[in-house]
């Protein structure tokens, strides 16, 4: 499984937006400019986040971009997939039950769902605020997101 730029930087979009939260909205342009993504990008990516809930958005002088809840409510799992889709790693784990006509006697359906279980765990597992903390705590090592 690899993640495209859209998740990888669907997950940078919402780290900025938590740490430069001040409860006002932030213009799409300051989130461009600090993640060095360009506007026309952010624009493929921010309506599926706006759709999925994740944020709020307002128009005008004073518009942009916040969460709509706070970051240790969101999971990385569930930002990934509402940009990424499914995080299966083979096709034949994103149904739910398995419809492959193999599944009853592929000899690999096992490792896959294992491996399935522990993306989505780990992926899971993580919130968003964790990765804030850990962005805050890299400050002043020269690091950005």
């Amino acid at each position: 499984m690899k993640m495209s730029t859209k998740g990888r930087y669907a997950l940078r979009v919402m780290i900025d937006l938590a740490i430069h939260d001040t409860g006002e909205f932030i213009p799409l342009k300051n989130v461009s400019s600090r993640q060095e993504i360009t506007i026309k990008y952010l624009e493929q990516i921010i309506p599926m986040l706006s759709r999925a809930g994740y944020l709020k958005s307002s128009r005008g002088k004073d518009g942009g971009y916040k969460l709509a809840r706070l970051a240790k409510e969101y999971r990385v799992g569930d930002i990934l997939r509402a940009v990424e889709g499914d995080l299966s790693p083979v096709a034949c784990m994103e149904d739910d039950p398995n419809r492959c006509p193999r599944s009853g006697w592929c000899p690999t359906l096992p490792l896959w769902e294992g491996l399935n279980k522990v993306i989505n765990d780990y992926l899971d597992g993580v919130t968003l605020e964790e990765l804030v903390d850990r962005s805050r705590s890299m400050e002043g090592q020269n690091y950005s997101i």
